[in-house]
């Protein structure tokens, strides 16, 4: 599996759409197997659902994100899961894979 998180310096980033950098995380039989650094094209309606999906993400974890991109999302075949606090990316992918993950409200309300 493949996952994608926002970040912001280092940290799992609080807003989906303003992150400068993603981290792709991938993982298999329920460990980390590799990570990379990677920048998003630039910020427009569906660009980063279809970036991510062709990058072969298979889950989102973010802070916040606005219900048009969730939806998009949807669409696309990828799991996006909101209202992570900012955070260490390898601390909440191991609690992510754990089925630990402690996840609050969605920031984002547009």
């Amino acid at each position: 599996m493949r996952i994608a998180m926002p970040v912001v310096n280092g940290e799992l980033a609080t807003h989906f759409g303003h992150a400068s950098q993603f981290l792709f995380i991938d993982t298999d039989a329920g460990a980390i197997t590799g990570s990379q650094p990677a920048t998003p094209p630039g910020h427009a309606p569906g660009v980063l659902p279809a970036w991510l999906k062709a990058s072969g993400v298979d889950v989102v974890l973010t802070g916040g994100m606005g219900h048009r991109a969730q939806a998009l999302f949807e669409q696309a075949g990828v799991r996006v899961i909101c209202g992570i606090p900012a955070g260490d990316p390898t601390a909440v992918v191991n609690d992510f894979l754990a089925n630990s993950l402690q996840t609050g409200e969605n920031p984002c309300a547009h």
